[in-house]
């Protein structure tokens, strides 16, 4: 096969069949056998390559770390002197810290795959002459595909045929209107903006069909090339913001401790090598080494929970922003009301019923092949019940819908040949400016507001009302947007779309989370106050997009928060409303499923679609929903806090722990005639405090840390590491004063004792800091409690395990010692609850 482009010529500038040669394809596509070979040659359509990461590099990724690579520096030295135990230790430790850390990343990297699998996007291509339905992954150059309103464009190609067809190629272009695409070629120096034969990868399908024949496909496509030269990274979330100004914190806190131990043992003349691996372990000892992993294992769990309720995660980064939203937009259709629309009335220009106008709107629906909506689905349900079909009436053209005129046209032919007949359906007040007549009478100023007055009437009873015109008219080839006036304004068409019986509950269900419901809609004022008012919404507290567009920004500022009904938008105005409402403070949701929805989708800090959606909505949003219900959402919007507070757990608990234990060794480092724990025994201690962390993901949240927006504060943190870690100091210290005043131990004796204590403190304060409230009144997860009475018997049988005490430098302890430990450490908890309830009574920072 040669590829297109290295045709002989750009492919644009080649006719169809001259083009299929050069692919080996052909008009019924290519048998699926030959695309399994193409594919194979030339690799999945895709830009960026998403292909699960191997077990191997996942696990060679675990050494990656900076803090990894100077332990194994430090353990190479170590080998170096001949000093194998310390070598051994050093690389066990960092060894099982891998491992563990690569055990749950693999898991959770898995469990991501099958959530992309199933969010995978699917195009319609002709295989083996059959149409069938594959993932975009898998076209190959050659392929023919099929294309209709509502689709992302998977590939580049060229357009075989083509009804009506417009493409958005805002992405690739800027250009904000759809463009027609027609079969046909163009020169091979036409600028991409100019070739109307052709379809690019990432571009949206905004009304008619289409089938193309794919010529280029992943990283070769224009969209491939751009990304290819820009590789620009997606915009940094608000977690992974804070995440880097915690690592900035934690750099500063181990630059100074690592000097200061440094230059202390430097001036009491002791080993430099022995001095180096202390400064190495103390700052190891303060790093959350694996908060990497429990990280991508706590989203991962996160997300794997909230597929059981029905939503569905594209970015695991997405759930602390779930967690964080307090304002969420939305359309009311499907989501607010039932969703199901019917025709509850055709009537005309007097409100009395019509079957002309039921006819006409019948033939209009059946007949358009543009977007895809539930409203011309109703009319047709309607119009078959009713016994209506369009027999005999052969279609000669349609103007398609757009979001501008907000109207569509279809033209049929005529009862005789020299005419045809103009049907135009939409919103009231578009069709009703190009009308002319009504009733066989003009349409004077008294006439349209007697129009206006039964439009307001029936939309403030809860109806959904579209216009009906129509005009005969002298045949002719093609007709034009030009053509739609002077029409006769026919009637209306009522559609009755309930609220959902749960929609009030459910709006004051999220309130009490702390995320308000905010409508945008392009419906018209009176029906969104009537659905407003009966879900429970201020249908006065209402801004209109006509108001809005003569609105400066900052006026808009000042109007968002308090307003709960945004009528009559454009799909433009949506991104400005969510921009506005962020300005402001807000962490801002977006639900939507239409074409018009992927603006508003990519500005909001969270977009949410629904597995019903057209592509290109369901591909703009973070997170998935399997039925358009806000009760889903709501529970997605618990999970998603759930999840955040057990991440912030983590960092919160293992910094504090961490730098308690640091600033105690250096603190003791120059006081002491030895070091107070040896390199080896620093990281083992750091290793086993983790791993009752690894299960945190499992754990139970307090009420209170769902019922409110989660945000990260890193200033939060900070405290809360500095406050709790000088409460770890100080008994630190005095368990420094007891083993060298009262117990007089030598080094062996004091390094084990205070591993002890260091320890079991570590896994005592998990239970304590895990809950806001007293730690009596909230039982931990099984699987955390277990594995953190599992360490701490461990820690404690240490010392009594001969070779490998030994090895490590541990002895075994008198039980008056032993008891003294157990005894600090339970002043210690004790302590630390104190302290939680007085002046952190909401637990670890969030």
């Amino acid at each position: 096969m040669e590829d297109a482009s290295n045709a002989g010529a750009r492919y644009w500038s080649l006719a169809a069949p001259e083009l299929m040669t050069a692919l080996q394809s052909a008009a019924a596509g290519l048998s699926a056998a030959d695309a399994a070979q193409r594919l194979r040659r030339l690799g999945p359509n895709t830009v960026e390559e998403q292909a699960r990461v191997s077990a191997l590099r996942l696990l060679l990724r675990q050494f990656a770390s900076p803090l990894v690579l100077i332990l194994v520096f430090g353990a190479a030295i170590s080998l170096f002197l001949r000093n194998w135990i310390e070598a051994s230790i050093i690389l066990a430790i960092v060894l099982g810290s891998c491992l563990l850390g690569f055990t749950q990343e693999f898991r959770a990297s898995a469990a991501v795959a099958e959530l992309r699998r199933r969010l995978a996007l699917t195009v319609r291509v002709l295989r083996d002459g059959e149409p069938r339905a594959i993932p975009a992954a898998e076209l190959v150059p050659g392929d023919v595909i099929e294309l209709a309103a509502g689709c992302l464009v998977p590939a580049d190609g060229i357009v075989l045929a083509a009804k009506d067809f417009l493409l958005s190629e805002a992405s690739l272009t800027g250009e904000s209107f759809p463009v027609e695409k027609r079969p046909g070629t163009v020169p091979p120096e036409t600028p991409l903006a100019r070739r109307t034969n052709c379809v690019f990868a990432g571009t949206s399908v905004r009304s008619g069909t289409a089938r193309a024949l794919v010529a280029e496909t992943g990283p070769r496509t224009a969209f491939g090339a751009v990304a290819a030269r820009l590789k620009a990274r997606p915009p940094e979330t608000e977690f992974a913001r804070g995440v880097r100004q915690f690592g900035y914190l934690l750099v500063r806190v181990m630059v100074l401790i690592v000097i200061f131990v440094l230059v202390v043992n430097q001036a009491l003349g002791r080993p430099a090598l022995e001095s180096l691996l202390f400064a190495v372990a103390l700052a190891v000892g303060l790093t959350p080494e694996l908060l990497p992993a429990i990280v991508s294992v706590t989203l991962s769990h996160g997300a794997r929970a909230m597929a059981r309720s029905g939503v569905m995660v594209r970015r695991l980064e997405a759930i602390e922003n779930l967690g964080s939203m307090d304002v969420l937009c939305t359309d009311k259709t499907g989501t607010l009301t039932a969703g199901v629309i019917s025709l509850d009335a055709a009537v005309d220009a007097e409100g009395r019923p019509s079957r002309e106008v039921a006819e006409l709107a019948y033939l209009n629906a059946a007949l358009e092949t543009g977007i895809e909506n539930p409203l011309d689905a109703a009319i047709v349900a309607a119009g078959e019940r009713d016994g209506l079909a369009v027999a005999g009436r052969a279609k000669i053209d349609e103007i398609p819908y757009d979001f501008i005129r907000k109207r569509l046209t279809i033209v049929v032919a005529g009862e005789e040949p020299v005419h045809h007949l103009i049907v135009t359906k939409g919103a009231f007040t578009t069709v009703l400016a190009v009308c002319a007549t009504a009733d066989a009478a003009p349409l004077d100023g008294a006439a349209r507001e007697r129009l206006v007055a039964y439009y307001r009437q029936k939309s403030a009873e809860g109806f959904r009302v579209l216009a009906v015109a129509t005009k005969r008219v002298a045949a002719k080839d093609r007709y034009e947007r030009t053509d739609e006036a002077g029409m006769r304004f026919a009637g209306f068409l009522l559609f009755f779309d309930p609220p959902k019986p749960d929609a009030e509950r459910t709006i004051r269900d999220l309130a009490a989370l702390g995320v308000r419901i905010k409508i945008i809609t392009g419906d018209n004022r009176y029906v969104a106050a009537h659905v407003a008012e009966a879900i429970g919404l201020d249908p006065h507290a209402m801004l209109a997009g006509e108001e809005l567009a003569r609105m400066k920004d900052e006026a808009l500022w000042q109007r968002a928060p308090g307003t709960e009904l945004f009528v009559e938008v454009d799909p433009q105005q949506k991104e400005r409303i969510i921009r506005a409402l962020q300005r402001t403070g807000h962490a801002v949701g977006y639900l939507g499923d239409g074409i018009n929805d992927a603006p508003a989708l990519h500005a909001a800090d969270i977009g949410v679609s629904v597995d019903q959606a057209v592509d290109v909505a369901r591909d703009s949003a973070d997170i998935v929903l399997l039925r358009p219900d806000l009760d889903v959402l709501r529970r997605g919007v618990e999970d998603g806090r759930r999840t955040f507070a057990n991440t912030l757990k983590y960092i919160g608990m293992t910094t504090s722990a961490n730098f308690g234990n640091m600033v105690s060794m250096a603190l003791a480092t120059p006081l002491l005639p030895f070091l107070p724990l040896a390199a080896k025994q620093i990281l083992l201690n750091n290793f086993l405090s983790d791993l009752p962390l690894v299960t945190v993901s499992t754990d139970r949240v307090d009420a209170a840390r769902i019922e409110r927006p989660q945000r990260w504060r890193v200033r939060d943190v900070r405290r809360f590491m500095i406050v709790f870690g000088l409460v770890s100091t100080a008994f630190d210290l005095l368990t420094f004063a007891l083993l060298l005043q009262v117990f007089a131990t030598d080094e062996a004796t004091f390094q084990t004792a205070w591993f002890i204590v260091s320890v079991l403190t570590e896994i005592a304060v998990v239970m304590v800091l895990r809950t806001g409230g007293p730690a009596w009144r909230s039982a931990p997860s099984p699987l955390l409690a277990w594995t953190s009475v599992v360490v701490g018997l461990a820690a404690l049988a240490l010392p009594a395990l001969a070779p490998l005490a030994s090895a490590l430098g541990f002895v075994p302890l008198p039980w008056a010692l032993l008891g003294t430990a157990i005894a600090i450490v339970a002043g210690y908890v004790l302590c630390t609850e104190a302290v939680k309830l007085a002046f952190f009574p909401r637990g670890a920072p969030g």
